[in-house]
């Protein structure tokens, strides 16, 4: 008859009935705590509580079966990883057993770069529930190691050039060439770094593994944060990010895991910069990554590189959503963008046309964002405003887009409608356009009239164009009749406007006089205000 269990073993909650002399034949932690035990009392039954064991009860259910099978367990690439960690957690070692669990896993995992691609990501897969004591011991760097040297072999043999997860097992780098691999060999994290191919097999397959062991792999090959300089891992983890987006994996839990993910991805677009990536492309970039969180000196380092060069810029690109801040678009990116156009290429002749053409893009995006009911007159005038003047030839463009803004924005009070003109040059407004804004309800009287003043300065001066040439003094182009009667026209139209503006604006500054009056004689007569003989408003145009 067998002997009843004299030991219990608590692991995360759960109760395990065993023997003592089984369990502390391969266990060497077990066999301490328990000789500590009998020394400080003689209690038969003894009991070991053990909280965050690797793997939880799972990975002690393996230790147990392995003592009760007289030191054997089938090791497999599922389990080698966690069956190593218990090993050391309990101290299986040949010191206490001959052929004990750790030295097992330690021959198993010797031929690990003869390994199959995808036993190499289960097994490293599988760290993800213990990877505290993974990372500790060594046995993550080991079997990213082995994955990068897989990765660094396709690249010498050219095997591959695509892969997905769900094939990856019909197309992955194995050969007998993998033997160069192995721990003897000295493959240092800058070797593979040089040799790590320009091809994207692999990126479905590592997209499957967690952001903590990702990180990992960037610190081993030393391409971590400010330290990544590499373009073929920087598009990995741009892959990687966007997948994650996409899946909508990302918890309170682990958001701090991709931000820094984020962070190494945005480091490594800034390093290669210009010479790899399109404005558009950048624009992309800084879509994915802000999603996750940047630090400030990382984001403003790749905003000075989308600035740089946003003269090829698209009004899509500038279309970037600010829904966490209250508005449909993020106007105060543009801001800093446009900021940082100007202060990189200057105002000089040379960049002139750069200058201008981001100016006819800004007047778009002027457009686009004005209907949008949560947009401030102080981020309208910030965007219109963070140009030069030279930036523009023409105001039309800035004139529309406060028409926009006023449709969309009806109750806005008179001093603000006024404040929101101030951006315009009314010398760089076109004829047409001043008609418009002379005939516009929505725009305070008085601006309307400065607009049409200026636009009557230039026209007085332009009745008659004399052009006379220096070689042949007597020759002299004046426009025909025709474009005398057109130049009178617009000239008596804009009188016309000037008179009707001056009346209104005459008007608006007596109406509250006589309001005023209207009122103290109500109140002196005590009488009620009667419409019919009361002096109507005047009506705006």
């Amino acid at each position: 008859m067998s002997k009843p269990c004299d030991l219990q073993i608590n692991i995360d909650g759960q109760h395990f009935l065993l023997k003592e002399k089984i369990i502390s034949k391969y266990c060497g932690r077990v066999k301490k705590i328990l000789n500590h035990q009998k020394r400080r009392c003689h209690e038969k039954d003894l009991r070991i509580r053990i909280s965050d064991f690797p793997g939880g009860p799972d990975g002690f259910e393996l230790v147990s079966r392995f003592c009760y099978n007289k030191g054997k367990i089938p090791i497999t690439v599922a389990n080698v990883s966690l069956l190593h960690c218990c090993a050391i957690y309990l101290g299986m070692t040949e010191e206490v057993f001959s052929n004990n669990l750790f030295q097992q896993t330690e021959n198993f995992l010797e031929g690990i770069y003869c390994w199959k691609w995808n036993d190499i990501l289960v097994s490293l897969m599988s760290c993800q529930l213990f990877y505290a004591y993974a990372d500790c011991y060594g046995l993550l760097e080991k079997i990213i190691y082995a994955l990068l040297a897989k990765i660094a072999q396709s690249s010498d043999t050219n095997q591959l050039t695509s892969s997905s997860s769900a094939s990856s097992s019909s197309s992955s780098p194995e050969s007998n060439s993998a033997k160069r691999f192995s721990s003897s060999t000295k493959t240092t994290p800058e070797k593979i770094k040089s040799t790590l191919p320009s091809k994207a097999w692999w990126f479905d397959d590592l997209a499957t593994l967690p952001p903590k062991i990702i990180e990992k792999l960037f610190q081993t090959i030393g391409a971590y944060k400010a330290g990544n300089n590499n373009l073929i891992l920087t598009r990995f983890l741009l892959h990687y990010l966007k997948i994650a987006t996409q899946t909508k994996v990302v918890t309170s839990r682990n958001s701090n895991e991709y931000a820094v993910l984020a962070e190494t991805a945005a480091y490594g677009v800034v390093v290669v910069g210009k010479k790899t990536f399109s404005c558009r492309g950048l624009f992309w970039v800084l879509r994915i990554v802000t999603g996750f969180g940047l630090s400030r000196d990382c984001r403003t380092e790749l905003e000075k590189l989308i600035g740089g060069m946003l003269d090829q810029a698209t009004l899509d690109d500038l279309l970037v959503s600010g829904h966490d801040m209250g508005v449909y678009y993020d106007v105060n990116l543009v801001i800093r963008l446009v900021r940082l156009f100007v202060d990189v290429n200057g105002t000089d002749g040379v960049s002139s046309h750069k200058l201008k053409r981001v100016g006819r893009l800004i007047d778009k995006y002027l457009r686009e964002i004005s209907p949008d009911q949560n947009l401030k007159i102080s981020k309208f005038l910030g965007v219109a405003e963070c140009l030069p003047d030279s930036a523009r030839d023409c105001y039309d463009g800035v004139y529309k887009a406060i028409d926009i803004y006023l449709e969309s924005h009806p109750i806005i009070t008179f001093e603000e409608r006024s404040r929101l003109c101030r951006c315009l040059n009314y010398r760089k407004l076109s004829f047409e356009a001043s008609k418009d804004l002379a005939k516009n309800p929505r725009i305070p009287p008085r601006i309307a009239m400065q607009a049409l003043i200026s636009q009557q300065s230039q026209i007085s001066t332009s009745d008659f164009v004399l052009e006379t040439q220096r070689k042949k003094s007597s020759q002299i182009v004046l426009y025909n009749e025709a474009k005398k009667d057109n130049f009178s026209e617009e000239k008596k139209d804009m009188r016309l406007n000037l008179e009707r503006l001056q009346w209104r604006v005459v008007e608006l500054e007596k109406l509250p006089k006589e309001m005023k009056g209207q009122g103290s004689k109500l109140f002196s007569h005590n009488v009620l205000f009667n419409h019919e003989h009361a002096r109507a408003s005047p009506r705006f145009c």
